[in-house]
């Protein structure tokens, strides 16, 4: 009964797998085919200094990721180094793969594909050594930049390669050797160089997040420099893997890198352009996300008026007439900050799309897109209301403004964003008489709670 109950496990997911296309109940997978932790066909049999065999994957999860010291089958302690940490290397089996593979072969008509020959994982030995050599290439002279880039292109083919061999660059400070090697070719102009700083950010999108370190590297003036020269100039996956690098250097927060870029020549126009003639939706995620970072940590008033200067107001209010959830939401962070800054206010007052776009952004995005338009009209709004401009709520009637903001005020809401709700509802009651519409679509799928 055991037996059966085994089998049938073992076809199943070995099916669900694509080794099997179709099954016959009378094929049994031979036990020793099977990894003892998933009963499923071994990919890649590796054996453990206790004898038992393994597939790779099932024994490195349940020695990384369960925490575990002991052989699953006999209990026995791993061998380990003198720090605790459990002894990593795993050998591979080769002569139980190559029985696994004659086996799929000879049982091809039951639906069994042959299973591929592994790739043998990096060491961390290996890993050591090949990052040594880039830090040392990356200080030699420019002419040997191009060995610099061919190891960094090896640590991007074997990254590629797997999610082991990713993790060991990673484990070993992959991060750090590669910004710093960024770092010292971008103090030098160099055809060859820039070859090999494109090669270096096309390998640094692999092990995102960066750590603080890598970041702070990233982050000098130097590096900077060259990533908004890339920005300009690059090709579209160049200007794509510039962007994402400097998402992740911007997450730092810090206004001095904010104030660095910003004085950049034509860095803030490289990003506009990217969300304005958008590569793909992540690349204009990361746009918008880096634009985010440096509004709201930048300080100086030259530097606000710049995002006022470049036409973000418009443009962003442009991108929320049709664009997805994430878009929709990071377009929105972005305008709430610029419309901190008193330029944004007026230019957003000035623009015909501003109100009608924000009252249909609420309640039919997210809660998060609800808050932010919440916020940025109340900045419209509250803003010019002592002007004696009465217009622009009698606009905001006519969208349907106020109904929204009261069923916002029903539904709940954060406490600053009720506070902007109920200014802008007192604001609003005073003209009622003149206008009121609602689109009854905006409240199809609400969830009410009254």
């Amino acid at each position: 009964m055991i037996a059966t109950w085994r089998k049938k496990r073992t076809e199943k997911r070995v099916t669900k797998r694509g080794f099997m296309k179709k099954t016959n109940m009378d094929l049994v997978i031979p036990s020793q085919f099977t990894c003892p932790i998933s009963l499923d066909l071994m990919k890649d049999p590796v054996t453990l200094s206790t004898g038992i065999t393994y597939d790779r994957e099932n024994i490195e999860k349940w020695i990384n990721e369960g925490g575990n010291q002991t052989c699953p089958i006999t209990n026995q302690e791993l061998k380990s180094y003198g720090n605790g940490i459990v002894d990593p290397v795993l050998i591979p089996n080769h002569n139980i793969r190559k029985m696994i593979q004659q086996w799929c072969v000879e049982n091809k008509e039951h639906g069994i594909d042959r299973i591929p020959t592994p790739r043998i994982p990096i060491s961390s030995s290996d890993v050591s050594e090949l990052l040594a050599k880039i830090k040392n290439s990356s200080k030699l002279e420019m002419e040997n930049s191009s060995l610099c880039e061919e190891l960094v292109t090896s640590v991007k083919n074997l990254a590629s390669e797997s999610d082991r061999n990713k993790c060991c660059f990673v484990t070993n400070g992959i991060g750090k050797v590669l910004s710093s090697a960024f770092l010292e070719l971008s103090k030098g102009k160099n055809a060859k160089n820039a070859s090999t700083e494109e090669v270096i950010l096309s390998t640094l999108t692999l092990f995102l997040p960066l750590d603080v370190k890598s970041k702070t590297i990233l982050g000098s003036v130097s590096s900077l420099r060259s990533i908004a020269w890339f920005l300009k100039n690059g090709s579209l996956s160049s200007r794509r893997n510039a962007v994402v690098v400097l998402r992740e250097i911007m997450k730092l927060e810090e206004q001095e890198k904010v104030e660095i870029l910003l004085n950049i020549e034509g860095a803030l126009e490289g990003l506009v352009k990217l969300v304005k003639e958008p590569i793909c939706p992540n690349t204009t995620k990361a746009s918008l996300l880096t634009i985010y970072y440096m509004v709201n940590n930048s300080s100086s008033q030259s530097s606000r008026s710049r995002f006022v200067d470049v036409g973000l107001v418009e443009m962003l209010i442009e991108i929320l007439v049709d664009c997805d959830k994430s878009i929709c939401e990071k377009a929105l962070g972005v305008l709430d900050g610029i419309l901190s800054y008193e330029e944004g206010v007026k230019r957003a007052f000035s623009y015909a799309l501003s109100v009608p776009v924000l009252v249909k952004k609420l309640l039919r995005v997210s809660d998060l897109a609800t808050e932010f338009s919440v916020s940025i009209l109340w900045k419209i709004i509250c803003k010019n209301e002592n002007n004696g401009d009465c217009d622009i709520l009698v606009e905001a009637l006519q969208v349907g403004a106020f109904q929204k903001l009261l069923v916002i005020l029903q539904v709940g809401c954060s406490e600053t964003t009720k506070e902007k709700a109920n200014e802008l509802l007192k604001l609003l009651n005073v003209h009622r008489d003149r206008a009121e519409c609602v689109d009854s679509l905006d409240f199809k799928s609400l969830k009410r709670t009254f």
